[in-house]
């Protein structure tokens, strides 16, 4: 995985933190959770904002369907 693959991270942040919830996370923790996922390979300093904000939506809509 790396940072353009926001459903597939979306999906591992939502089985590996069941409790989170998505809505109230600071994107510098985000930025660790996604960095500490299995099968992260993504370069940790070629996150943006706007890659961190798609993968939180995707996580909100991930959540929402769960």
């Amino acid at each position: 995985m790396t940072w353009d693959d926001y459903l597939r991270i979306a999906i591992a942040l939502n089985e590996h933190y069941p409790e989170q919830d998505p809505t109230y996370i600071r994107y510098t923790d985000l930025h660790k959770m996604i960095c500490e996922l299995p099968g992260f390979a993504g370069d940790p300093k070629a996150s943006t904002e706007s890659k961190l904000e798609a993968i939180q939506m995707a996580w909100l809509d991930e959540r929402e369907d769960s």
